[in-house]
């Protein structure tokens, strides 16, 4: 972190606030979401009301619900595994992403 960014004299916590606001954002977005959808959906008469939560997901669907939260977790450690200037972060990430190879 440069100096202008370093607000709590260790980038550890600067990291850690990243997260934090990360997975607060992604859980706000998500909550309102599926809130809708399922209003839109009892409105409708495709859902009754409490159906959702009784949801029991077959092996296909599973996995895909499986593929997505190992896409999640990925994101958050990103954010503590970057490197780079705080002005650029995850650059090194995203030019081994481009060039094809682990980053």
């Amino acid at each position: 972190m440069t100096a202008e960014h370093d607000y709590f004299q260790d980038p550890r916590i600067g990291k850690l606030l990243d997260l934090i606001l990360q997975l607060s954002t992604d859980l706000h977005v998500t909550a309102q979401r599926v809130h809708a959808l399922e209003a839109v959906l009892v409105r409708h008469g495709a859902l009754k009301g409490g159906e959702l939560d009784a949801f029991a997901p077959d092996a296909a669907e599973q996995r895909v619900l499986d593929g997505q939260r190992d896409a999640m977790l990925g994101r958050l450690i990103a954010i503590l595994a970057e490197a780079g200037p705080a002005e650029h972060p995850l650059r090194d990430q995203w030019e081994a992403l481009l060039a094809g190879r682990p980053g």
